[in-house]
C-alpha cells in the first residue's frame, strides 16, 4: 500500500477539519480526532461544557446517494452507540459524564465548496 489517501478519504478529512472549526466556534473542545478501536472509528470526540459528545461527520458532493443526514441508518446509529461505549471503556475518566451523539452534515456544491453545514445535536438516540 502506498499510504496515499483516496479521494473519498481526503473529502472526509476536509469535512472533519471544517466540522472541528465549526464546533470549536460553538464552544466545543475537541479531545480526540479519528479515535479508533477494533469496532470502528469515531470522527470527533468533544466536550460541550461538561457533556461528552461523539460527533459523526458526513460530507457529501451532491445528493445522488442521499443527503448527509440520510446516510445515518439504523445500523450506523447502533454502531455509533457501540463506539461511544468502547470509548468510555477505554477512557474511564469520562465514564461519569452525560454523553450524546451529534452529526455534522456537510453538503458541497459542484465547485467543492461548503454549500450547507448543519450541526444536529442528539442526532442519534442513546
Amino acid at each position: 500500500m502506498t499510504g496515499q489517501r483516496t479521494t473519498r478519504q481526503r473529502l472526509g478529512d476536509a469535512g472533519e477539519r471544517y466540522a472541528t472549526r465549526l464546533l470549536e466556534e460553538r464552544g466545543h473542545r475537541v479531545i480526540a480526532r479519528q479515535w479508533r478501536c477494533a469496532a470502528g472509528e469515531l470522527d470527533l470526540v468533544t466536550l460541550d461544557g461538561d457533556e461528552l459528545v461523539f460527533v459523526e461527520v458526513r460530507t457529501r458532493r451532491g445528493d445522488r446517494y442521499g443527503t448527509p443526514e440520510e446516510s445515518i441508518d439504523n445500523r450506523k446509529a447502533a454502531r455509533l452507540v457501540a463506539l461511544g461505549a468502547h470509548f468510555l471503556d477505554a477512557h474511564p475518566e469520562h465514564e461519569a459524564r452525560i454523553w450524546r451523539i451529534d452529526l455534522v452534515a456537510l453538503a458541497l456544491d459542484r465547485a467543492g465548496r461548503i454549500a450547507r453545514a448543519d450541526h444536529w445535536v442528539n442526532a442519534v438516540a442513546v
